[in-house]
């Protein structure tokens, strides 16, 4: 094969563009801020925010009117929860809510004065619950304890009322539980926040520290004015591909790193449930690393200034999340947002590592995510190529485009230069 075949110099201006690119990314402070700082340091910040991933002993207020025995068993039995504390027995709900006000407690039990009649008289009873919707995990304590305090106290009550009937005590208790059951929660036993959370989190990291990095070059170079789109003239408008591709394998190669990194070595450091394969772990970062570099390469093609940059951080990360899935059910969704979610990477990448990683399932569990991926793929690519051409193609006739945009003008009887006087504000007066 002759050394100047086009298979030779297509690798040479590829490894050319790599290396320019290596350079702009090692030589950027901001850039290497965020790919190398944030890139490594917030998934461990994420993670050591959420330590202890659950909330305990969530203070209760508890107004007993009825002041029986099955009452206070009832407390007893809530204060022994791990979710619910009661802190304080009040004598009556304006005193229970006073301390709501005060956020002393975050959920407030009332037992009204018949509650203990309407046991002995074998009628249905009543118990209250009030809970602080300030924070979803307050609300989940309080409901969650009194519910299994509750069902327990109902199948107690419901065995003396058959054993008071004739019953023996298993006839009872196989009459009031016909089908035993045993409550199993694999993914989450513990419903650690945390794991519910950050698992998200975690993908949405690696794509979005990527897309503002590589926003910030293209924003710079376009302040400079110059434009990555800039292709040799050697190319000969051939070389969008290598151009594209040669970018693309610099922060690809970063990424695989830090992709790695977050999937596999920050869950093993906090105990995350890892109960799928290493193996199918590492293909899954492969295609989504793959898929953000080209969601990244045609997003940033409409960066204008550096500093837009920023504005875009504070907005697509809490929608990027949202969209996951994890905050509010897919299916839950309006039609818009289900057709918007497809935008981005995270949205398919982040379900399929939590489904590896959680739930244990591997390459074939996710297929419907990974042939999402790679259309994404295919199509940014696409999108990249079209844009790169576009500019590149401005920028070689951007003499030929004034000349006649002026030309234009002088026809229809317009002055631009003196438009851009009017239009800075200045006068010809002086």
């Amino acid at each position: 094969m002759k050394r100047n075949s086009y298979i030779g110099i297509w690798f040479r201006d590829f490894m050319d563009i790599f290396k320019h690119e290596m350079h702009l990314i090692f030589t950027d402070a901001g850039v290497m801020i965020i790919f190398f700082l944030a890139g490594l340091a917030y998934p461990l910040l994420y993670n050591l925010i959420y330590l202890n991933g659950l909330l305990e002993d969530t203070p209760i207020a508890v107004v007993d009117n009825s002041d029986c025995a099955e009452s206070r068993r009832f407390i007893n039995e809530i204060d022994a929860t791990r979710e619910c504390r009661i802190a304080y027995h009040c004598i009556s709900m304006n005193e229970a809510e006073k301390l709501m006000q005060e956020r002393k407690v975050n959920g407030i039990i009332y037992f009204p004065e018949d509650f203990g009649k309407k046991l002995n008289r074998l009628q249905t009873a009543t118990v209250s619950l009030y809970t602080d919707m300030s924070s979803f995990l307050y609300y989940k304590n309080a409901l969650l304890g009194t519910n299994m305090v509750m069902l327990h106290e109902i199948g107690k009550i419901q065995i003396e009322r058959y054993a008071a009937m004739g019953y023996s005590g298993q006839e009872a208790s196989q009459i009031v539980q016909a089908i035993p059951y045993e409550d199993n929660n694999p993914y989450n036993n513990a419903f650690s926040y945390r794991f519910f959370l950050v698992s998200a989190i975690l993908f949405i990291i690696i794509q979005q520290t990527m897309f503002y990095g590589m926003s910030l070059l293209v924003g710079t170079a376009r302040e400079e004015n110059r434009s990555f789109a800039t292709l040799p003239d050697k190319l000969e408008g051939n070389g969008i591909g290598r151009v594209i591709l040669g970018r693309g394998m610099a922060y690809w190669l970063i990424y695989m790193g830090i992709g790695i990194y977050i999937a596999l070595i920050v869950p093993a450091i906090f105990g995350f449930p890892q109960k799928g394969s290493y193996i199918d772990m590492i293909i899954l970062v492969t295609i989504f690393v793959t898929d953000c570099v080209m969601f990244s390469e045609a997003c940033s093609s409409l960066i204008t200034k550096r500093e837009s940059v920023f504005v875009l951080f504070l907005f697509m990360s809490v929608v990027c999340l949202f969209l996951t899935g994890t905050s509010w059910p897919v299916f839950s969704f309006p039609r818009f947002w289900k057709i918007f979610s497809y935008i981005f990477p995270t949205t398919f990448g982040c379900r399929g590592f939590i489904n590896i990683n959680a739930a244990g399932g591997n390459l074939w569990t996710i297929h419907d995510q990974i042939i999402i991926l790679t259309i994404q793929t295919i199509v940014y690519y696409c999108i990249s190529y079209i844009s790169i051409y576009i500019e590149n193609w401005l920028i070689k006739h951007k003499k030929e485009i004034k000349e006649t945009k002026t030309r234009l003008a002088a026809k229809a009887g317009i002055d631009l230069e003196e438009d851009k006087i009017i239009i800075a504000g200045k006068s010809d007066e002086n």
